[in-house]
């Protein structure tokens, strides 16, 4: 009976792991692509490890069995003190680790071409690689016909949206639609969205795990990004740089709605009557701890701003951090010890 007690305890201790399963994806972003770009960097992450982790499991047991075989006081094994080279232990020692990098450095370079946010076919390829419906068409198609948006999904053109960081916030301009977020970026599903980044103040890095890998923002220079997002949802993004006192809340929510709700989202926007100047974007990228992640709407936006931005930033124009705000930040969340 105090056997079976035992096991019973035993497997009521992992009894609760299951219940990790609907907690994984909040936490876990990375291992739960739902985009083609991100997913294609997520196959290519897992194909490096998998054949990596062959590469440490061989190697590791032919150690041991090395160990096992000429061990202290094994007299089965012959010694032969003339022996020099072994052209197949030579083979074996250059020929498979050149094997393996060269196929790495094959899948990596192969990647890395099919997400190049700077090639206007990456989303297409991306979405050929991960086996999408319409993956005749990528073959059929002459590439100056190809829907970069999404083959056989949606027939209009790209999302156009502008990106500057300051510290700490987002800055996302639709230049079409004529308006502008803080710390919100909204996209269509199934809608190619493409991105001109620059910073305001220091170098950040633009990183949206489920959907896009990171990629560097600089002061005055214009960057590139695309994301194509496969499934509706609300996800996370946010900066993979150390830039301050308020890095830590440098986050932005990024929200994926069908076609019908971005345009009442852009709408109920452009309806809210507050513009965004160049005056006023001097203003909100003073140095700022969006503790609270509060998010705001503009709904318009002074023509060529995030070209402004650029020809300031080259200029030299700076937010100087005050030396106080590092210390000021924690006071709201000091706890007051009770004796």
């Amino acid at each position: 009976m105090a056997w079976r007690n035992g096991h019973a305890m035993r497997a009521l201790r992992f009894a609760w792991l299951p219940l990790l399963s609907g907690c994984a994806q909040k936490g876990y972003w990375l291992l739960h692509p739902k985009g083609a770009i991100a997913r294609t960097e997520w196959h290519t992450t897992v194909l490096d490890a998998v054949v990596m982790g062959c590469v440490v499991l061989v190697a590791g047991g032919l150690v041991a069995a090395f160990l096992w075989r000429y061990r202290v006081g094994n007299t089965s094994r012959r010694y032969d003190p003339t022996f020099t080279a072994s052209l197949v232990i030579e083979v074996l020692v250059w020929g498979v680790p050149l094997l393996v990098v060269g196929y790495l450095s094959y899948v990596s370079v192969k990647s890395v071409l099919a997400t190049n946010p700077y090639d206007p076919l990456a989303l297409h390829h991306a979405l050929a690689r991960r086996g999408h419906a319409d993956q005749d068409l990528a073959h059929r198609a002459p590439p100056t016909r190809v829907d970069t948006a999404a083959p056989g999904t949606h027939a209009g053109r790209p999302l156009r949206v502008q990106v500057v960081t300051t510290d700490w916030q987002w800055v996302f301009i639709y230049p079409r639609q004529r308006l502008a977020t803080v710390d919100e970026l909204v996209v269509p599903v199934g809608t190619a969205v493409k991105f001109d980044l620059t910073s305001a103040t220091v170098v950040n890095d633009f990183f949206i795990p489920q959907l896009v890998g990171e990629i560097d923002i600089m002061p005055g220079m214009r960057t590139k990004q695309a994301l194509i997002a496969s499934r509706m949802g609300v996800y996370h993004g946010y900066s993979d740089d150390f830039s301050g006192g308020g890095f830590s809340w440098m986050g932005f929510s990024v929200r994926v709605t069908d076609r019908a709700q971005f345009q009442r989202w852009v709408r109920r926007v452009r309806a809210a009557h507050d513009p965004l100047s160049y005056a006023r974007f001097a203003q909100i990228a003073q140095p700022t701890i969006n503790v609270a992640q509060r998010i705001r709407h503009f709904s318009e936006v002074q023509k060529g701003l995030f070209d402004h931005v650029i020809e300031r930033a080259m200029a030299g124009r700076v937010y100087r951090t005050p030396l106080a705000m590092t210390e000021d930040m924690t006071k709201p969340m000091k706890v007051r010890l009770i004796p």
